[in-house]
């Protein structure tokens, strides 16, 4: 399926919805100049939002992580006429509050990933007051994704100063160790509560740690990444170590994570994770 072009895409901009190219906000407004807001992505599944009560609790914690103020009800009319207006199928919604008070809705393209990724270790610091909060300044994360890209790999594996193994700039890491067992940082490592990372957790058994170093991963069978929009993607090598891939395990997480999802969107299944 070709993605839509995003001329004909929509938005919501204060609940004005409009093409993706009319709207605007101020160049003063802080949320650019400071990249001081707060944003969400999903995935649409024929129009569908997978999960969107679950992102926009994660989106009300970032909020009040960073003290800005938003009327939660107001912007979840705002975004359920956007979807009402939406014709596309398969597609994305960035949710986005700005420090200037603007709030934007925006159907995007859907990416495609394939599995085969190639990580490179990028040594990261999380800044403590905003470990946890998805917030708008997002220039560390994307600053690591270059650096591996201009190391020759695809992506990053973000891990802290003392080893610790974190996660990837916008997905949560697993690996299988040789013995077939399930592995992801925990929270307290100072990842992102990912809401695939909870769906995944609750299909199958993970063990987590906040103390896995770079080795674990090293020594892994196999190793894959997860968020809302790739939702598992197999790694085929990190710092030019190699992996199966997609390996039996990722494999087998990928169609129960599917089949989790399907059964939410038809209503089978109405447990909201984290």
């Amino acid at each position: 399926m070709e993605a839509p072009e995003r001329s004909k895409l929509l938005c919501s901009l204060d609940g004005a919805v409009m093409p993706v190219g009319e709207a605007s906000v101020s160049i003063m407004d802080d949320g650019l100049i400071r990249g001081d807001g707060a944003f969400e992505m999903l995935k649409l599944y024929e129009g569908r939002p997978f999960a969107l009560t679950d992102h926009l609790d994660r989106l009300e914690r970032t909020t009040e992580g960073i003290f800005l103020e938003w009327d939660r009800a107001t912007f979840e009319a705002e975004i359920a006429a956007l979807l009402a207006a939406n014709d596309e199928g398969d597609a994305e919604l960035r949710l986005v509050l700005t420090r200037g008070g603007r709030r934007l809705a925006i159907i995007e393209p859907p990416h495609e990933f394939a599995h085969g990724l190639a990580l490179s270790t990028v040594k990261y610091q999380p800044t403590i007051v905003l470990t946890g909060l998805k917030t708008l300044s997002y220039a560390g994360n994307m600053t690591a994704s270059r650096i591996a890209k201009n190391d020759g790999a695809d992506e990053a594996l973000l891990v802290a100063p003392d080893g610790t193994v974190m996660e990837a700039p916008t997905s949560t890491i697993f690996w299988a160790a040789r013995d077939g067992n399930l592995h992801t940082p925990k929270l307290e490592a100072g990842i992102l509560a990912s809401i695939t990372r909870e769906r995944i957790m609750q299909v199958a058994p993970v063990e987590e740690s906040d103390t896995y170093q770079l080795r674990d991963v090293l020594d892994a069978a196999e190793v894959f990444l997860a968020s809302s929009l790739r939702e598992v993607q197999g790694v085929s090598s990190l710092d030019g170590l190699t992996y199966e891939c997609p390996g039996p395990v990722t494999q087998r997480i990928a169609g129960l994570l599917a089949e989790r999802i399907q059964a939410e969107l038809s209503g089978a299944l109405s447990l909201e994770g984290g």
